[in-house]
């Protein structure tokens, strides 16, 4: 059965989109959905893995070249979680990706 999130789509479609910009789709599907946990789940963990990411990489820009390294690698796994969580969604999965996943389940489902 397909359940459908507050938006009017359909809850898979909406957790996939809260990935397709990162932080931005996160933080906008995390303040306009209103009733499903699922959706709410994947906009705050995509909040706060992208948005980590994104300060991240602010700060270690300002490092030369070890700084530029590390950032270079945080954006590649970055792309990696950014597919994976875009697929889990559209799979109906609750899939937590390392350390924000657990604080995004406590904060929606607790």
């Amino acid at each position: 059965m397909e359940t459908k999130s507050s938006t009017g789509m359909k809850e898979n479609l909406a957790g996939l989109l809260c990935y397709v910009l990162g932080w931005i789709t996160g933080l906008i599907f995390f303040i306009i959905e209103k009733e499903s946990k699922f959706v709410k789940f994947h906009a705050l963990q995509s909040l706060l893995f992208f948005g980590g990411i994104f300060v991240a990489s602010l700060v270690l820009g300002m490092v030369p070249i070890l700084g530029w390294l590390i950032s270079f690698i945080l954006f590649v796994l970055a792309i990696i979680f950014w597919i994976i969580g875009m697929i889990k969604a559209y799979n109906n999965q609750q899939y937590k990706f390392p350390v924000v996943g657990d604080i995004a389940e406590k904060q929606i489902f607790e």
